[in-house]
């Protein structure tokens, strides 16, 4: 089969033929009909971590080719299925393969059933920056979830987060949240979020965000609906937000974008007992801050995998809870209920995975979010905004 593999000392990914794997006892095989390009993928395609000869990517969805012998079909797990889900790729030094091939193994309580009102192109970008989202808002951050998941069990691994529940769950009448990177994918499906805690409890939330005033009609509009939006670009940016919240400030806030100053400033626009998730480490050198008014919890994605995660300096530890939450949140996603969460605009770009590197990863870029530059003339080629890059195999 072909997929694209990462040659570490040339910096690059190129499309190869490799075996096709086959799924141990307790996964499924997918044929994998369509790709969705993360920011991960092209850097640490760059900048690599994991040795040559490792499948890169992420997201991933496609069709159901045969079960492990442990896993039983059901009413919405069988052969043919249409599902999406995602692996870690080359994002770490863990040498476990990623999405971008043909077909590929994970384990079968880790995808989720695409709704028939879904393309497969648009499920493709759905799952790693939904579940980006969950954990910021309702794992990390205890916003009420609109289903069951172990909390216990959660608090137990991470009973320093016992204070963002309290925070969250709610003196004031109404609830201050901030979303800083309103238009980014993990953001568009963060607000969604945020209103749809807001129904489970009952309680009201007033949103505020931070974007590119090109998106704004687009996040005052359903299904994001913010009350109050900010130019990032304005450096008075968090005193708009102050002000606008007549002082109180922020009872919550999720740092979308996590680089540079971007963590002090949403900080800074925290009410006295506000709580700041973020979506980079400051272990890992994003960004730095000193004498902040509370230490911004942080987790990886990755966790949902259930795997230890080596970057370079410094290992997340295996989460049985977020494992756990990760299978509860995609089981709810595939259902009825979970179909109603909108999936982020897509674009389809040409070429398949022959194109990815040349194509994609030119646009995405190696760096932060300021230094996206792409000087081509084609169509599908224009800058990145409020959308996926998306590839059918």
């Amino acid at each position: 089969m072909k997929a694209l593999v990462l040659d570490a000392e040339a910096r690059a990914a190129s499309l190869c033929e490799i075996p096709e794997p086959s799924p141990n006892s307790d996964e499924v095989l997918v044929q994998v009909e369509a790709i969705s390009l993360n920011p991960v993928d092209p850097l640490y395609v760059q900048h690599p971590l994991a040795k040559s000869g490792r499948t890169i990517g992420s997201d991933f969805a496609g069709r159901i080719a045969s079960l492990g012998s442990n896993v039983q079909p059901t009413g919405h797990l069988k052969i043919g299925d249409r599902v999406a889900g995602f692996l870690q790729g080359a994002s770490s030094v863990n040498d476990r393969p990623g999405a971008f091939a043909e077909y590929i193994v994970i384990p079968w309580d880790l995808v989720w059933n695409v709704p028939e009102e879904m393309k497969l192109e648009e499920a493709a970008g759905v799952s790693l920056v939904a579940l980006t989202a969950a954990q910021g808002m309702w794992y990390r951050l205890g916003l009420k979830a609109p289903f069951a998941y172990d909390e216990g069990e959660v608090l137990g691994e991470h009973p320093e987060w016992i204070s963002n529940r309290l925070a969250s769950g709610g003196d004031p009448e109404i609830t201050n949240f901030f979303i800083y990177g309103a238009s980014t994918s993990v953001g568009l499906h963060a607000a969604q979020m945020v209103r749809l805690s807001a129904k489970a409890s009952g309680k009201k939330v007033r949103l505020f965000g931070a974007a590119s005033k090109a998106r704004w009609s687009m996040l005052k509009s359903e299904p994001y609906a913010y009350d109050f939006l900010v130019d990032y670009r304005d450096n008075d940016w968090p005193g708009q937000i102050r002000r606008a919240s007549d002082g109180e400030g922020m009872h919550l806030a999720y740092d979308c974008i996590s680089e540079d100053d971007s963590v002090a400033m949403v900080s800074s626009t925290l009410s006295g007992n506000g709580r700041i998730a973020i979506v980079r480490s400051r272990a890992g050198g994003a960004w730095e801050a000193d004498h902040l008014p509370t230490e911004p919890v942080y987790g990886a994605v990755w966790e949902g995998l259930g795997e230890e995660v080596r970057y370079q300096g410094f290992t997340i530890k295996r989460s049985l809870a977020a494992r756990k939450f990760a299978v509860d949140f995609y089981r709810w996603l595939g259902s009825a209920a979970g179909s109603k969460l909108m999936p982020v605009p897509s674009r389809l770009m040409p070429g398949g995975l022959k194109k990815v590197v040349d194509d994609g990863f030119k646009l995405l870029g190696t760096g932060k979010m300021e230094e996206r530059q792409v000087s081509r003339s084609e169509e599908w080629m224009r800058p990145v905004s409020a959308e996926k890059l998306v590839y059918r195999l």
